[in-house]
């Protein structure tokens, strides 16, 4: 495992309230035990600039944001994020657990915003070294689990209608389905019972 695992980029992404940060948390403690050398970061955010812009996309009073400016603050944090965190992790050989990536401003902004995830894809790939994870799991969850599992106060994104967050949903799935390198857990179980589907997910697939 350590060999395979070493200088690998892992994401795991999915609807708020799906449970990212426990399992991101499960599969560092786990893949710690055997050995492997790992960074965990969560996206936006865990470099100065990358915080600050976190506090203004999130805080519940800048109502007015357009979803375009969601996109570009979203991606500036993530430029940052990489260069300064997620690229020398890598090129040290460890294996990289990332809370969110790219998949969320696709299903987020892309689709429930309407804003295109092609246009948010190609955005990307200007700022961007590197787009895609070695592996992205998504965690599905229905509407009503999640928002029971949501029992503090929301910040911006999560206090966004239902029927945005119904499409935030179809869109993680929708490109699920368009990339061979996402893989879909069941997120509505118990969070012992999805981390072993991770993890063996995660022994199974082949690194290209």
């Amino acid at each position: 495992m350590k060999e395979k695992l070493s200088g690998r980029f892992i994401v795991l992404d999915g609807p708020d309230g799906c449970g990212k940060s426990t399992q991101a948390e499960l599969l560092v403690n786990w893949l710690s035990e055997r050995g492997v050398t790992t960074s965990r970061f969560r996206d936006p955010g865990d470099t100065d600039i990358g915080e600050k812009i976190r506090e203004i996309l999130l805080n519940p009073e800048h109502l007015s944001m357009s979803t375009q400016t969601e996109v570009l603050l979203y991606m500036a944090a993530r430029a940052q994020l990489w260069i300064e965190k997620i690229a020398p992790a890598l090129q040290k050989g460890h294996c990289v657990v990332l809370d969110r990536w790219l998949s969320s401003t696709c299903a987020y902004q892309g689709w429930a915003g309407r804003f295109g995830m092609d246009k948010v894809i190609d955005i990307a790939t200007d700022c961007l070294e590197r787009i895609w994870p070695d592996v992205t799991i998504i965690l599905d969850v229905d509407l009503k689990t999640a928002q029971q599992r949501l029992n503090r106060q929301l910040d911006r994104m999560e206090s966004k209608s239902d029927g945005y967050h119904k499409k935030v949903r179809d869109g993680f799935l929708k490109l699920a389905g368009q990339r061979e390198d996402f893989y879909i857990v069941d997120a509505g179980r118990k969070p012992e019972t999805v981390h072993q589907d991770i993890l063996q997910l995660i022994s199974e697939v082949s690194f290209k």
